[in-house]
């Protein structure tokens, strides 16, 4: 297939090319330069720009703000783009209602990465970029409480979680995989999660390898693999509560964009007509 092709293409580049992407010193998959190699677009024109608004219909004139989550925002490029396409800002447009419509709170385990988030991001107001381990559970639970207090919620309306999953599974094992969607899924009301395939982890390790750096201590352990939308779909719908509401499609790297929700949020916002009418002309399944 043309997907696979490139994405062959782009895993020998950042194998052939280790000093440019820094894989040896990207364990936690925080590449300095990831966008150039999975640029934003490529994601989002799988989204309808309306699906925030869909999902959360306003509710009065004095509607509090959708509040989301970024689980692995690496240097803010992807965080910006989607809130940007969510709200259908046009580049070098701003909104000076708009950081109280949608609010993102965007998480990494880098420091450096977050810091240039910061200077970078064009919504300053709206977007809150933070460094966090989100496997620290003492950490984990003072920062988001911290933010979502703000706003007197005890959780977010959605999270995203773009291509992290792998990151977290290499780096924790299987049941740190189980655990880190067990808290995201008690967190969100809803999840879009692209998780990578399993040929990404083979591409992860012969990195490591080929630079001559110890290999991921979990990798030759796992027993959750193969086909890792499907597991993580099963994770997160027969052990942590939530129901697959829609594929959006793959990108051109080959990974699938998954929305989850929560089985209770069905009670209060059932998924709009026009939502699903617009999905399902596009080939694309709820």
């Amino acid at each position: 297939m043309a997907a696979s092709s490139r994405v062959d293409v782009e895993e020998a580049s950042a194998e052939e090319n280790p000093r440019v992407l820094e894989p040896g010193a990207a364990p936690f998959g925080n590449f300095s330069h990831y966008s150039r190699f999975h640029p934003p677009e490529q994601r989002l024109r799988l989204l309808p720009p309306e699906l925030l608004r869909q999902l959360f219909p306003p509710e009065g004139p004095a509607a509090r703000p959708i509040l989301g989550l970024d689980v692995g925002c690496n240097s803010g490029e992807l965080s910006v783009a989607m809130y940007k396409h969510f709200l259908s800002l046009r580049d070098g447009e701003t909104c000076s209602d708009a950081s109280g419509e949608f609010r993102l709170l965007c998480c990494d385990i880098d420091p450096v990465l977050v810091e240039r988030a910061e200077k970078g991001c064009p919504f300053p107001d709206a977007l809150t970029f933070i460094t966090m381990d989100f496997m620290s559970q003492r950490t984990r639970k003072a920062l988001l409480s911290s933010f979502l207090s703000q706003f007197g919620r005890s959780a977010f309306d959605i999270g995203f979680c773009m291509s992290i999953t792998m990151w977290i599974h290499l780096n924790h094992g299987d049941q740190g995989l189980w655990e880190f969607l067990a808290h995201l899924s008690s967190l969100c009301r809803y999840l879009l999660v692209e998780p990578q395939p399993w040929k990404c982890y083979r591409a992860a390790a012969r990195r490591l390898r080929k630079l001559g750096l110890h290999d991921f201590d979990h990798f030759h352990s796992l027993n959750i693999r193969g086909d890792m939308a499907n597991q993580v779909v099963q994770i997160l719908t027969q052990d942590h509560g939530m129901e697959l509401v829609c594929c959006f499609g793959n990108t051109s790297w080959d990974r699938s964009l998954l929305l989850f929700r929560a089985k209770h949020t069905m009670e209060i916002h059932p998924i709009s007509e026009s939502l699903i009418e617009e999905t399902e002309r596009n080939g694309l399944r709820f």
